[in-house]
C-alpha cells in the first residue's frame, strides 16, 4: 500500500486533498532502485530542464518546431532562459500559487513545451486540454480540477473564454487566462524572448515533494463524464526511467517527433520528457497528419517516431506513393500505442524500412507504456512484456490469474497507477492492488501478451479514445432523437470507427439528411474525433428482458 505522503509544499492542497482514500490506491512497487524517490524532493521539470542542461550542456540542442508559421530551435540553455520567464509571469504577474491548477491549451509546438514546464517550475499542477475540445468539454474540465489559471494560444481562446465565463459562478471566481502568440504586451511567449535576449537571472524551482501532484491528464469516461487521472512529480521521471530506458534506449544523438499531442500521455512522454530524460532533442509539429510526419522524416532526418499503428499504415502508402520508402531511412526507433498494432502492418513496415516496431500499451491512469519489447524480443502481433518495473497478470472474472492462453483482464502493477481527482470509478479500475486496464488479453506460454479486445465501452479510433456514452448523451438532446446508441465497429484505415444506432423522434425521416444532421449536432457539442462516423436507423433497440442495452448486437450487426 503507498505510504504515507511527504509534507507537501503547497499551499493550494485541493489536488492532494482529492486523491482516493489510501485503501483505494493501487499497491506502488519500486523494484528499481533509481524509481524509489520516497521522502525525497523532486521538481520534475527542475530535473529534465535544469538537470538536463547540467548534464548535457547549455548548447545542447533540445527542442525544435513551429508555432503558428514561426520556426523556432532552443538548445537546453535557450529553452530553460524562456521557461523561467514564463515561470516568472505566472507567479509575479498572474498571481499562480504552489497547488494551483493551470490549463494549457495549444497544439504541440516549443511555446507550449516551455509553458509546460515553466507551471511545473513554478510549483503548478499542468492541465493539458486537446485544442479541438469544444465550449462544454473545456467547461467541465474547468469545473473539475478547479482550474484557477491557463495558458492558451491566441488562436484557440475563443471556447476557452466562453468556457470560463460559464465555469466561474460554480468555481466562485473566472479563471484568469494568459494568451501566448498574440505578440502583445502580456504575451508570456513575448515577454519570454524578450527576457532570453536580456540575460534575466534563472528562476529557482519551487521546492515541490516527490509525491506532490504535478499533473492531471484527462481521460474518456465510460460514464461519459471526463476522468481526471492525477500523476506526482515521481511519476513523470519514473515513466522515462522504465519504458524509455529500458525498451527505447534512446540516444543524445538522437531526433524525436510524432503525431500524438502532449494532452495525450503518450506524446507527452515519447515527444518531450523522454528525449529531455535522454539529452536529446524533440521537432514539435502543429499538424502531424501522416502526410506531413512522412515529409518531416525525410527532411529533418528524424531518428525516433512515435505514432499510432493508422498514421504508420499511412505513412508506408504516402512514402510508396511519392519519394519511395527510402525517405525514411533515418528512422532507427518507431513507437506505437494507442491502439493494436495489427501484425500486416508490422509487418508491411518492417520490409519497408528495415525498422521493427515497438508496440506497446499504456493508459492514462498509468501514465505511459507497461508492456512492451523492443529488438530481437519482439513478437510481431504480441504487444510484448511486461516493461521492467513493472508486473502483469491475466485475471478471471473472479481475479484469479487466468491459464496461459485463457482470455481475461489484464492487470498491472508497478511504480505507477491509477488516482482519479475524487471519482468512483477509482473502485472499478484499481481492483486488489491491481490496475484493471479495461483490456482483454491472453499471455502465451512464454510470458508474451497478445491483445484481444476491449472489455468495456470505450471506443478506439486512429489512437483516440472516445466514450460511448459520452457521444450518446449529446445525441439523446437532439429533438431528431428518441433512442441512440454509440458503438464501434472494425475500420481498415482508423481499426474503428464511431457508429451511432439511432431510434429517430416521431416524424422524423430515417434519411441522409437526418444522418447529416445528426453528425452536425454532435461536432456543435465534442471534439469532431468523437462525431459519428456512420448513424443507422432502427425502430428500436436490442435489449435484455431487464432492460439493459446489448451493444454486442449493434457490433454484430456493424
Amino acid at each position: 500500500m503507498e505510504p504515507t505522503l511527504s509534507p507537501s509544499a503547497y499551499t493550494d492542497t485541493f489536488a492532494r486533498d482529492r486523491l482516493p482514500p489510501a485503501e483505494e490506491w493501487p499497491e506502488l512497487r519500486f523494484t528499481l532502485p533509481e524509481l524509489d524517490r520516497t521522502g525525497q524532493h523532486l521538481n520534475c521539470a527542475e530535473e529534465l530542464l535544469d538537470g538536463g542542461l547540467e548534464r548535457f550542456g547549455a548548447d545542447r540542442p533540445c527542442i525544435r518546431g513551429e508555432h503558428a508559421g514561426a520556426r523556432h530551435s532552443w538548445s537546453f540553455g535557450q529553452l530553460r532562459a524562456r521557461v523561467d520567464r514564463i515561470a516568472r509571469t505566472l507567479t509575479e504577474d498572474m498571481g499562480v500559487r504552489p497547488g494551483n491548477r493551470v490549463l494549457l491549451r495549444g497544439p504541440n509546438s516549443p511555446w507550449l513545451a516551455a509553458c509546460w514546464l515553466a507551471v511545473l517550475k513554478a510549483g503548478g499542477v499542468v492541465v493539458t486540454v486537446l485544442p479541438v475540445l469544444r465550449t462544454e468539454e473545456l467547461e467541465a474540465i474547468l469545473r473539475s480540477a478547479r482550474v484557477s489559471h491557463a495558458l492558451c494560444d491566441s488562436r484557440f481562446a475563443d471556447d476557452l473564454e466562453e468556457a470560463a465565463d460559464r465555469a466561474a459562478p460554480g468555481l466562485g471566481e473566472r479563471t484568469t487566462i494568459a494568451l501566448y502568440g498574440d505578440g502583445g504586451p502580456q504575451d508570456p511567449a513575448e515577454l519570454a524572448e524578450r527576457a532570453a535576449a536580456e540575460g534575466e537571472p534563472p528562476f529557482p524551482a519551487v521546492r515541490t515533494a516527490a509525491d506532490d501532484v504535478a499533473l492531471i491528464a484527462y481521460t474518456s469516461g465510460t460514464t461519459g463524464r471526463p476522468k481526471g487521472c492525477v500523476h506526482f512529480h515521481r511519476d513523470v521521471t519514473a515513466i522515462a526511467d522504465t519504458f524509455s530506458a529500458h525498451i527505447l534506449k534512446p540516444r543524445p544523438d538522437d531526433l524525436f517527433a510524432g503525431s500524438p499531442p502532449f494532452a495525450f500521455t503518450f506524446g507527452l512522454g515519447g515527444l518531450l520528457i523522454f528525449p529531455m530524460r535522454a539529452g536529446a532533442e524533440t521537432l514539435l509539429l502543429e499538424k502531424a497528419g501522416p502526410e506531413r510526419l512522412a515529409r518531416a522524416v525525410a527532411e529533418e532526418r528524424v531518428t525516433v517516431l512515435f505514432t499510432a499503428p493508422t498514421a504508420y499504415r499511412a505513412m508506408l502508402a504516402e512514402a510508396r506513393s511519392g519519394t519511395g520508402a527510402g525517405a525514411l531511412s533515418s528512422l532507427r526507433r518507431c513507437v506505437s500505442a494507442g491502439e493494436h498494432l495489427p501484425e500486416a502492418v508490422w509487418s508491411a513496415w518492417y520490409e519497408a524500412t528495415g525498422v521493427k516496431l515497438i508496440d506497446g500499451i499504456g493508459a492514462t491512469e498509468m501514465l505511459h507504456i507497461f508492456i512492451s519489447a523492443s529488438d530481437d524480443d519482439i513478437r510481431p502481433g504480441s504487444t510484448g512484456r511486461p516493461v521492467p518495473g513493472f508486473t502483469a497478470e491475466v485475471l478471471d472474472d473472479e481475479g484469479r490469474p487466468a491459464p496461459d492462453g485463457v482470455p481475461g483482464r489484464l492487470a498491472v502493477r508497478g511504480p505507477v497507477g491509477c488516482r482519479y481527482l475524487a471519482d468512483e470509478r477509482q473502485r472499478r479500475y484499481v481492483q486488489d492492488g491491481w490496475n484493471i486496464t479495461g483490456d482483454t488479453y491472453i499471455r502465451d506460454a512464454d510470458g508474451y501478451f497478445w491483445y484481444r479486445s476491449r472489455s468495456d465501452d470505450i471506443i478506439v479510433s486512429a489512437g483516440y479514445n472516445i466514450a460511448a456514452m459520452e457521444v450518446e448523451e449529446v445525441l439523446m438532446r437532439s429533438p431528431l432523437v428518441r433512442e441512440a446508441a454509440v458503438v464501434g465497429v472494425p475500420d481498415p484505415d482508423r481499426g474503428q470507427i464511431v457508429k451511432a444506432v439511432v431510434v429517430p423522434a416521431e416524424g422524423t425521416p430515417s434519411d441522409g439528411a437526418t444522418a447529416d444532421a445528426l453528425k452536425a449536432y454532435v461536432k456543435q457539442s465534442v471534439a469532431p474525433y468523437k462525431t459519428p462516423r456512420l448513424v443507422e436507423f432502427t425502430a428500436a433497440l436490442p435489449r435484455t428482458e431487464t432492460g439493459k442495452l446489448q451493444r454486442y448486437k449493434l457490433r454484430e450487426n456493424g
